[in-house]
């Protein structure tokens, strides 16, 4: 798979968590958080699994068992981001949600260099900037006072990041992103069911009353989409993967618009316009740049 190809199949991410927000955000009136992330991760799992079990047969060899280490130890990065970001939504505004998810943008480079001294293309850290700029733009530039909710999405980037960046460190390189799915959403599944089974109480009607939204965030939102990016993220850096799943907040926007109704600001589409910007540039001068150094 191309360069360019990987990063489409990221936007295709974006696109689809950007849809599936909705969805998670209307769930939350009739479930509980963690009972909402099992069920949203078990269907998940079940939707990859025939394509992990088919990956596994042709595959050249086996996994080892640091590879399924490696799995779980994502799966661990992403259940700590789901939850926070689940519990955050209760008590934060959707405008100080939107922008303080999307620090993940620019905590992926600066997590990558403190950890491993992993120092990226130097135009990232501008387009990592501009996008995070346009996404606060985009939700309507209005931070309220920071609550206990918006601690906790903070928190919720800094998993976000480091879920991208151990995606790349651990599971780039064995040709399984399917497995890597599958395994991240059984753990996931398995620890929402254990802390709902321990600290919730919810009805089979609630779960009833929810089941659309949470079919959407199980199979589309999740197993799709996640999968969609542990595949873009083997021929993509973490840096530039974290700008093109930021264009969740521009689909979410567009989403609202063509099918909610909702009228964008000219704060917002100067927003849009700046994560297209720094989409953009970051496949561009990369590229380009290494064009110019092959030729004679």
């Amino acid at each position: 798979m191309t360069h360019g190809r990987a990063n489409i199949l990221l936007l295709a991410a974006g696109a689809i968590w950007g849809l599936g927000f909705v969805a998670q955000s209307s769930a939350m009136d009739s479930v509980e958080p963690f009972m909402f992330i099992a069920l949203r991760f078990l269907l998940a799992a079940l939707t990859v699994m025939p394509l992990a079990i088919r990956e596994a047969k042709a595959a050249p060899k086996k996994l080892s068992r640091f590879d399924y280490f490696g799995f779980t130890f994502i799966g661990l990065l992403l259940f700590a981001g789901a939850a926070l970001q689940q519990i955050g939504m209760q008590t934060t505004s959707v405008t100080n949600a939107g922008f303080l998810t999307g620090l993940y943008v620019i905590m992926v480079p600066f997590l990558a260099v403190v950890l491993f001294w992993q120092w990226p293309h130097p135009v990232v850290w501008p387009c990592a900037l501009t996008a995070v700029a346009g996404i606060y733009l985009l939700s309507g530039g209005r931070l309220e006072g920071l609550t206990a909710g918006d601690w906790l999405i903070v928190a919720c980037a800094v998993f976000w990041a480091l879920q991208i960046i151990f995606i790349n460190r651990l599971a780039a390189n064995n040709g399984r992103p399917i497995m890597l799915s599958l395994v991240q959403f059984a753990v996931c599944a398995v620890l929402g069911f254990i802390v709902t089974l321990g600290t919730e109480r919810t009805e089979l009607f609630s779960i009833i009353a929810a089941a659309p939204e949470i079919l959407f965030a199980g199979v589309i939102s999740s197993g799709i989409a996640f999968t969609l990016q542990a595949v873009g993220q083997r021929f993509t850096t973490a840096p530039q993967a974290a700008i093109m799943l930021s264009s969740e907040a521009l689909f979410a926007a567009l989403f609202g618009a063509l099918i909610m109704g909702e009228r964008m600001s000219l704060q917002g589409a100067i927003g849009c316009a700046l994560i297209f910007m720094a989409m953009i540039t970051v496949e561009l001068i990369p590229a380009l740049r290494s064009r110019t150094e092959v030729r004679p």
